[in-house]
C-alpha cells in the first residue's frame, strides 16, 4: 500500500491542491510499518490532474487536511481512499498514526 500526503514546509499542507510536494510512503499493512518514503513534486495544479497523477504514482490512500467534494469524487473514481481533516503534523507522524489506527481527524478544512 502507498500513502500520499501533501507537504508544505515539512508538515501536512492544509491546501491540498497547491502543495509543494507529496510524501509517498510504501507501507506494510500487516506489520503496520513504513518501508520507504519518497518526496515527489506534483505537476502544475489544474482541476483533476492530482488524482490521475497520484494514481500513476501508485497511491492507495490520501491523507489531507481538506479537500473539495469534486476532488474527493475524482480520487474515488481512481480507487484511492481519501482521509480528510488530518492535523498539520509531519507526514511521518500522520502515516504512522494511520497505520496504527490512531489518526484523529477533525473537520474538512476545505471550503469548496
Amino acid at each position: 500500500m502507498k500513502i500520499a500526503i501533501p507537504v508544505a514546509e515539512g508538515k501536512l499542507s492544509l491546501h491540498f491542491g497547491h502543495s509543494e510536494q507529496f510524501a509517498l510512503f510504501e507501507v506494510d499493512e500487516q506489520r503496520k510499518k513504513i518501508m520507504s518514503t519518497r518526496m515527489v513534486t506534483p505537476p502544475p495544479h489544474e482541476p483533476g490532474v492530482l488524482p490521475r497523477w497520484l494514481h500513476k504514482e501508485g497511491a492507495n490512500v490520501i491523507i489531507a487536511g481538506g479537500m473539495g467534494q469534486r476532488a474527493q469524487a475524482l480520487f474515488a473514481e481512481q480507487g484511492i481512499k481519501v482521509v480528510v481533516g488530518a492535523p498539520a503534523e509531519s507526514p511521518e507522524t500522520l502515516a504512522s498514526q494511520y497505520l496504527a489506527g490512531t489518526l484523529v481527524c477533525g473537520a474538512n478544512v476545505c471550503d469548496h
